[in-house]
């Protein structure tokens, strides 16, 4: 295996610090990108002590071709990209029509464009050398109410990591292309997350610490696992969505608001990094440290989440058998 030079996008701040950090613990060389200069930097300085080289490059990931140029300054400077993280993401929360086609716009470009752009980047850079580990998010926290925007460019990488697989094999290079899905992270989106609400945001379901996915994303790049999912939480809502998807949206409708918000109104001048980042030291977690997990739940790689899923199918369905001869 060669030496690993890994590139993380959204580095400053939040799972792609915390990633930096486990990567670094590894062994890894490795290259920060994101947009607050003074936040990587500081990044980069938590590494030292643990005797690698790093490199932090200013850039947002929407500039496609920042990205390229990024790309160019890790390999000429550190060596070949073997591991591209992407990290980084935007947010707007609020109801869909309250929501400006600008704020639409920025938080889908951010969230689903980044990471396009991002895995093209190290793709074209890999297919050269015909190896090369990619690592995508997504949220098994979503889909839901007043974070559809989110909500759909989560589902648009978990498609567009779908589609690119069978490409990379008609190819014939020995790419790896991973998707880890997360659970609710401590991280300080909650905070420069754009609000539309006018209640302060909090965590819906269980809440980890960034650590925690730092470690699966760890454990798919190395692994070499096409799925990783963190944990159980989701994989019920995601059953009964199947069986009566309009008991979900009535349920969704009643209780998925209170659970998202506070009780207390949020300061109108709250500032947010939907298009600029904010200012401050903002490390990889959250305000909520009193209330995540800080033990690593189940990780479900691709063979035990398709053992689960069809026994959890397949106890669905012969309660829905049962249900109806009772009826008949």
């Amino acid at each position: 295996m060669p030496h690993q030079i890994a590139v993380i996008t959204g580095a400053g701040a939040g799972i792609g610090r915390a990633t930096a950090r486990t990567l670094a613990r590894a062994g890894c060389d490795v290259a920060l990108i994101g947009r607050n200069t003074a936040r990587l930097e500081d990044a980069a300085a938590e590494l030292a002590a643990l005797h690698i080289r790093t490199l932090t490059i200013t850039a947002d990931v929407t500039d496609a071709e920042a990205l390229e140029r990024a790309a160019d300054e890790v390999e000429a400077t550190l060596g070949p990209i073997t591991l591209w993280v992407n990290c980084a993401g935007a947010g707007v929360s609020g109801q869909f029509v309250e929501l400006s086609p600008e704020e639409i716009q920025r938080a889908t470009d951010v969230t689903y464009l980044g990471t396009v752009f991002g895995t093209r980047a190290a793709l074209i850079r890999m297919r050269r050398r015909g190896y090369g580990t990619i690592v995508n998010l997504d949220a098994i926290s979503l889909p839901r109410p007043l974070r559809s925007i989110e909500s759909g460019a989560r589902a648009a990488i978990r498609a567009f990591t779908e589609s690119l697989r069978p490409e990379i094999l008609h190819d014939g290079d020995r790419i790896h292309l991973s998707l880890v899905s997360l659970p609710a992270i401590n991280t300080p989106r909650f905070v420069w997350t754009r609000n539309r609400t006018g209640k302060r945001l909090r965590p819906a379901g269980p809440l980890f610490e960034p650590e925690i996915a730092a470690e699966a994303i760890s454990r798919a790049a190395f692994g070499r696992h096409r799925d990783v999912r963190v944990g159980l939480s989701g994989i019920g809502r995601r059953m009964a969505a199947f069986l009566a998807p309009t008991l979900v949206d009535r349920r969704q409708a009643v209780h998925a608001y209170h659970q998202q918000l506070e009780k207390y109104p949020a300061p109108d001048d709250t500032p947010d990094n939907l298009f600029a980042p904010v200012a401050g030291a903002h490390g990889a977690h959250g305000p909520f440290d009193h209330l995540s997990r800080r033990s690593m739940p189940v990780l479900l790689t691709t063979t035990l989440r398709t053992i689960l899923t069809g026994t959890v199918l397949a106890a669905g369905a012969a309660a829905l058998a049962t249900l109806l001869r009772r009826k008949r």
